[in-house]
């Protein structure tokens, strides 16, 4: 029988906890943990490798599989292109999420040779801002990675973690895109976890929000590609109507639908903004912990999804972002990843 449908299956993996810088925003604590080993993670590879092949055997799907490495900071790992060699040998694409600071001109062409498909920076806005939530010096040396990255041939991504300190500052990140030279703008929405739960006062509003993103959407960027991953901003672009409603999720938040989180040490999540272990590589097949996790059937199911979510027309292609839903309802005691995104301004009754 042929194959018959293509799936896209992606692991955002932390290769290490180390980073060099301390971000105010940051939703990882910083503590000392036992990293995977580089012989440790050729056996995730291998494993994820035969559970994709069983799998488009077994359902005759066609996996599009690839990786989004980082940390942490992911240039503090000594073996860092090494392990992107290895993805790469085993038909993975691969991305790779980093502050710049550490980058390079014989870095940037060490990426090139592992065959890195894309590198995404994180930039909050201009000079003093991003320093404020960065520090100090920290966007001069961002933007000379930048500068490799892009001569050497690499596609660069810009990336904003949107809260009340920068919102306002979108189009000034724009300017800063546009001057730099790269090929895409990104942004995503401040989760309050980790030390970023000491910003949870600093998280948009909902109505503010839907006026940010309406501001985004209108600006005109030509040879600048704007994208984000957050599925209410996707909702916004996108116009999903009402009549598409369902109960099988199809796109929207990935957390348990298209791919998996692997940590440092092996310990595996849905998002790695949402802090829910499932399971550790060390111990547990991948296999087994995507088929058995309750915590997944829950994210996959929508009857169990608390307020505004829960009733959404549009749940099947949105889902609200898990993580922030999480993390919002922890900061008030409760610790719930079905609870609705606090955020979100979409009329989708």
């Amino acid at each position: 029988m042929p194959i018959s449908t293509f799936q896209e299956f992606f692991i955002q993996w932390h290769l290490t906890e180390r980073c060099n810088l301390r971000c105010s925003h940051c939703y990882q604590t910083g503590g000392k943990i036992t990293e995977l080993s580089l012989a440790e993670i050729r056996e995730v590879l291998d494993e994820i490798v035969d559970m994709l092949a069983a799998w488009s055997k077994a359902y005759q799907v066609e996996f599009s599989p690839s990786f989004n490495v980082t940390g942490g900071e992911p240039f503090l790992r000594h073996d860092l292109f090494e392990i992107l060699h290895d993805m790469k040998s085993r038909g993975f694409a691969t991305y790779l999420l980093t502050n710049g600071t550490l980058i390079d001109a014989k870095k940037a062409a060490a990426l090139a040779e592992c065959g890195v498909k894309g590198v995404q920076v994180s930039i909050e806005g201009p000079e003093e801002i991003h320093d404020q939530i960065r520090g100090h010096g920290s966007f001069s040396a961002s933007c000379r990675g930048v500068a490799h990255l892009l001569a050497a041939g690499h596609k660069v991504t810009l990336n904003a973690t949107l809260s009340e300190i920068n919102a306002e500052k979108f189009h000034d990140l724009v300017d800063i895109a546009t001057l730099l030279g790269v090929q895409r703008l990104g942004f995503s929405r401040l989760v309050p976890s980790g030390r970023g739960l000491d910003l949870v006062g600093q998280m948009i509003g909902r109505e503010k929000l839907r006026e940010t993103y309406e501001a985004i959407f209108a600006l005109e960027t030509p040879g600048l590609e704007i994208v984000t991953g957050d599925p209410v901003a996707s909702q916004m672009r996108n116009g999903a109507g009402a009549d598409e409603c369902g109960s099988i999720a199809t796109g929207g938040c990935a957390a348990g639908v298209a791919g998996l989180t692997l940590l440092p040490d092996g310990t595996v999540t849905p998002c790695r903004r949402l802090a829910v272990p499932i399971g550790n590589v060390r111990e547990d097949s991948l296999r087994e912990i995507w088929a058995d996790s309750e915590i997944l059937e829950q994210l996959r199911d929508r009857s169990q999804y608390k307020g505004r979510c829960g009733s959404c027309a549009r749940w099947a292609h949105c889902r609200g972002c898990r993580a922030i839903a999480y993390a919002h309802s922890l900061s008030q005691g409760r610790g719930d990843i079905l609870a609705e995104d606090p955020q979100c301004f979409i009329h989708c009754s």
